[in-house]
């Protein structure tokens, strides 16, 4: 079964009095192990598919299913728990806590879901290890770069073993060596872990490495080249 389908998808915004279509008539499915990669210019509509993807927000017509659920027919409810429990995030930004360690920021996911402190030692100290943070446990957002930033975003994505991972830009603030190294840990989890990774990004450097890309060019799939 696939873990994301979605068919005839359509997402209108307002700005000012004028109305943007930013998904006119998208279909797509992601396949459990896939590493892909939407790639497209500015206002094509890569964010706003992964943020329906992610159930971030909600569109004006056609369906998204998440491992066979129609997120329209959910709760807000379920909608949260999904996000929760099924799928990780990776943003631009990073959107860690400031006053939280790179371990409680990695953490936190499994806090919410009501893991066992003792087991959530044990996952989140595996997890920093596996991204390359071993030691720096205890140092803040502040106190640790942009790619020690991001490496931690993707521990806290990746602590409850979602069935996809949504990254959008996950390179843009980062430069050449330390983008090079953080796709180098995104590529060994999905390798060595099967996890799925959804990428929405105008970073050739990320495109490079996907398994398959997806072109979107004003709001519609252009193409869809399997490598």
């Amino acid at each position: 079964m696939s873990i994301v389908e979605v068919r005839n998808l359509t997402r209108t915004y307002k700005q000012g009095s004028l109305e943007v279509e930013a998904l006119r008539g998208v279909d797509l499915d992601i396949e459990p192990g896939e590493f892909t990669v939407l790639m497209g210019p500015s206002g094509s509509g890569k964010t706003t598919l992964l943020n329906q993807i992610g159930a971030l927000d909600l569109p004006d017509g056609g369906s998204v299913k998440v491992e066979g659920r129609e997120l329209a027919g959910m709760s807000k409810g379920e909608l949260a728990k999904l996000r929760l429990d099924r799928l990780g995030f990776v943003f631009q930004a990073y959107n860690l806590v400031p006053v939280l360690s790179a371990y409680e920021n990695a953490e936190f996911v499994l806090l919410l879901q009501g893991v066992p402190a003792a087991e959530r030692r044990t996952r989140v100290m595996a997890l920093l290890d596996e991204v390359g943070l071993e030691g720096m446990e205890d140092r803040r957002p502040t106190e640790l770069s942009g790619g020690q930033q991001q490496r931690v975003a993707v521990a806290r994505a990746i602590a409850a073993n979602p069935a996809l991972v949504l990254a959008d830009e996950p390179t843009a603030n980062l430069d050449s060596a330390t983008s090079e190294e953080l796709l180098d840990t995104m590529e060994a989890l999905n390798r060595e872990r099967g996890i799925t990774f959804l990428f929405a990004t105008h970073d050739p450097r990320v495109k490079d490495r996907a398994r398959r890309v997806v072109t979107l060019v004003d709001g519609k799939v252009q193409s869809d080249e399997k490598r």
